[in-house]
Order: structure tokens, then C-alpha cells, then sequence
């Protein structure tokens, strides 16, 4: 649980430019305390002066240190985006087909979709009932904590993650996603 809190609180110093401690732990689901002894750990890595981030690479990089692998299942979908306009469940898109949305940059070769975890079955169920082939494909279903909805936006009828988790993943994901992340940073 620790490891998600975490992640919860540089994800939340990467979105709000004024915000207290006691704010991030609202907002974090977490104790004052917890969140006081890990700005520390920041601090002390010169990452955030108190709750203003310092040097954000470097703190997004220190996030992906921390971050467990996402677990996922893949399928092969004929329109991954027409799909989605028809679907009623909250989900976040991230990777190629996020950065096709939020800057046209990378070509959409897999649609990658963060979903609530309870929701799995849901999900499975209506992709193949939708046609879908389950197993290695374009549509890859992340499941993750709830946290990563925060600040998610609504752009050209698609949920979106925030900006700091979509460069999160692209710097994740690596290869050409790494070049698409940088031209991101400098608009974070």
C-alpha cells in the first residue's frame, strides 16, 4: 500500500502548482504524517522544495523507479475507438492512442486503456461479445489503481489520463514513446 501512496502523492504534485500537505493527504486517502515523511524523501532528493516540484523529470523518473508494472490482458479489436464511444464504464486511454488525441504525434498502433480493476469481467465480457479475439492484440486493458483517474480529461469524446500519467506511460512504454514523452514535459 505504501508503494501506491506514493505513487498517489508524486502524481498529485505533478497535476496542482499550489497545494498543503494536508491537501495531498485528502486527496492521497492517507495521513498527514505519511505525507510530511515522504515530501522529506523529496526534499532531501532535491525533487520538490515542499509541495512546489522542483525538477519534474527527475521526479518522474523517481516515480517510475517506484511504480510496479502494470498488470494487463490484450485483445484484438477491429475499431478499439468505436468500441469505446460505446462504452458506458469510466476508463482512461494512455500511450499512442492518448498522445494521438492530446498532440498527433505517434500513430496509434495499440489503444491502451486504464480500467477500475472491479470492473474486469465487465469488461472481458463485453469485448468479446463486441467481437473481440482475446490474447496478444491492439487493445490492451490496464488495470491499476482508481488513483489514475485523477485529473483525467474528456478531449474529442475520449477519457484521457492526466498529463503527467500519459508521460509517465510514454516513458514507460519507451522506444519511440520516450521522444513523444519529452515533447510532452515541456508543456507539463
Amino acid at each position: 500500500m505504501r508503494g501506491i501512496i506514493r505513487e498517489r502523492i508524486i502524481r498529485i504534485l505533478l497535476n496542482e502548482d499550489h497545494i498543503t500537505k494536508y491537501k495531498i493527504a485528502k486527496l492521497a486517502e492517507c495521513s498527514y504524517p505519511w505525507v510530511h515523511e515522504f515530501i522529506k524523501v523529496l526534499e532531501k532528493k532535491k525533487l520538490v522544495k515542499n509541495t512546489k516540484v522542483l525538477r519534474k523529470e527527475d521526479l518522474m523518473n523517481y516515480w517510475i523507479s517506484l511504480a510496479e508494472k502494470s498488470k494487463y490482458k490484450d485483445y484484438l479489436v477491429q475499431k478499439p475507438l468505436e468500441f469505446l464511444k460505446k462504452v458506458k464504464l469510466e476508463y482512461a486511454l494512455t500511450t499512442y492512442q492518448a498522445d494521438n488525441i492530446v498532440q498527433h504525434f505517434l500513430f496509434p498502433s495499440r489503444t491502451d486503456v486504464y480500467i477500475r480493476k472491479e470492473e474486469l469481467d465487465i469488461w472481458h465480457k463485453m469485448l468479446l461479445d463486441s467481437g473481440a479475439l482475446y490474447g496478444k492484440g491492439n487493445f490492451r486493458v490496464l488495470l491499476s489503481d482508481d488513483y489514475i483517474f485523477y485529473k483525467s480529461k474528456n478531449i474529442n469524446e475520449f477519457k484521457v489520463v492526466s498529463l503527467p500519467q500519459l508521460i509517465f506511460d510514454l516513458k514507460r512504454e519507451g522506444g519511440v514513446c520516450e521522444e513523444s514523452a519529452q515533447m510532452l514535459l515541456k508543456r507539463l
